[in-house]
């Protein structure tokens, strides 16, 4: 059980994708202008990358890793991630098309999403057990889930204030990003991980 939890602390905090790892950064500055497209998102990175997670490790355990294939590891996996966002695209175009709109091209861009591809290789690399997998794919989806809604947060805030005119724009939005990031940074060591 400490095992469980270590691996969910670590992932969500200490080995955050986003803010510890820099893995995702395109839909974390893209998403992250508004709260509200920055919880649809993280409510799609949610159930992709958990999905993900059962799926590749049982691709990993029962196809690759018997019949020597493991050399086919990324190949294997960015297609279940992609068959996961096309389901994923689907379901929000038929039952949520505002938040589908608003997510626009960030959506489809969670296939090639460097955070969800990462933990399948992670979870692959490390040898985890299923239960393992699911906890930490979930944990870290939370991860990016939680740096984006904080991050959003911050722009907000900042759209809100006298900015001067050479940082507006991207440039206090890295600035920003940078600052939340070393706040993260902080968790490492903190827990014994």
């Amino acid at each position: 059980m400490k095992e469980i939890i270590l691996i969910a602390i670590a992932a969500v905090f200490v080995e955050n994708f986003v803010l510890s790892k820099f893995l995702g950064i395109c839909p974390f500055l893209g998403v992250s202008k508004k709260t509200s497209t920055a919880v649809g998102m993280g409510g799609a990175i949610v159930f992709v990358i958990t999905i993900s997670s059962v799926v590749t490790w049982s691709v990993n355990e029962y196809l690759l890793k018997p019949y020597e294939l493991i050399y086919l590891q990324t190949i294997v996996f960015i297609l279940v991630i992609a068959a996961l966002v096309q389901l994923v695209e689907t379901v929000l175009k038929k039952f949520m098309p505002a938040l589908y709109r608003a997510l626009g091209i960030y959506l489809p861009l969670i296939t090639t999403n460097c955070a969800v591809l990462g933990s399948a290789l992670l979870i692959a690399e490390r040898e985890y057990t299923l239960l393992n997998a699911v906890v930490f794919g979930f944990s870290s989806a939370v991860g990016f889930t939680l740096a984006l809604l904080l991050f959003s947060g911050v722009r907000e805030r900042i759209e809100t204030n006298d900015v001067p005119m050479a940082f507006r724009g991207l440039p206090i939005t890295l600035i920003a990003a940078a600052l939340v990031s070393v706040a993260f940074i902080g968790f490492q060591g903190l827990f014994g991980i």
